[in-house]
């Protein structure tokens, strides 16, 4: 009782393989069919973060102690909501990995293995700057070549990163409205793809054409699941609806 259905296909998925293995031997044997147990996967609505919010977590990390504590989390936040890299991107990043002269982040070792180059705006690459020579001044013998320290100049694990923005979180207060879903790490690139939509679309851009590169940007695998942000916030759909009828009254 309260499995979810996710839960039981992907167990009868199990058993179905070894039905068939079983079927090889003994014909007499039966494989479960593939529809036996139907589920719909159903994505969770991402809290998305507005520049206020962003703002405000960015002023809380400065808060943190001790010194090189707070100048790590304050950049790390920082360019998860500029980029939207996954968190685990931006924790391996080695210092060979950040190259400031052309202002590039290399991002090897990713989700799906495609590696990738993200271009990083002058401000970005002004503020990685700033840390990488305050992380040296604070911490003069790292352990890791990590471009991201902790206070014992280790790579930085999930775990921690993951307590941090929680403490972050309480610290200033931001909830979710009713029906939202909760603030999370996670949302910081939700927010920053529906961000870069809304910009194309009020900017009057081909959609469209341009959301490969978005895909590619983010590193997905299919641009499939880039078109999933359109329905992660109303005022897309609404802006989506609006182009649509406007090319159908054009005809």
């Amino acid at each position: 009782m309260g499995v979810q259905p996710v839960r039981c296909a992907q167990r009868l998925c199990a058993v179905r393989g070894f039905a068939r293995y079983l079927h090889a031997l003994d014909p007499t044997v039966e494989v479960p069919p593939t529809d036996l147990l139907p589920y719909r996967r159903q994505r969770p609505a991402p809290y998305l973060y507005s520049q206020a919010d962003i703002i405000r977590l960015i002023a809380a990390a400065s808060l943190l102690r001790p010194a090189l504590r707070a100048a790590t989390y304050h950049t790390l936040f920082g360019l998860l909501a500029v980029t939207g890299m996954r968190v685990g991107e931006a924790i391996r990043l080695d210092s060979d990995d950040v190259d400031l002269h052309a202002g590039v982040l290399v991002i090897t070792q990713t989700k799906f293995g495609k590696h990738r180059r993200l271009p990083l705006h002058p401000s970005t690459v002004a503020a990685l700057r700033g840390y990488g020579e305050e992380r040296d001044e604070l911490c003069r013998r790292p352990t890791a070549p990590s471009f991201f320290v902790s206070t014992r100049g280790t790579r930085l694990l999930y775990p921690c990163v993951h307590a941090a923005f929680t403490q972050l979180l309480a610290c200033t207060g931001l909830d979710a409205p009713a029906g939202a879903g909760n603030p999370r790490i996670h949302g910081l690139r939700h927010s920053f793809a529906v961000a870069t939509l809304r910009d194309w679309y009020r900017d009057g851009a081909d959609v469209a054409a341009k959301l490969p590169i978005l895909s590619a940007y983010l590193g997905h695998a299919h641009p499939a699941s880039t078109y999933w942000y359109l329905s992660a916030a109303p005022d897309l759909l609404a802006l989506a609806a609006e182009r649509l009828e406007h090319a159908e009254g054009e005809r």
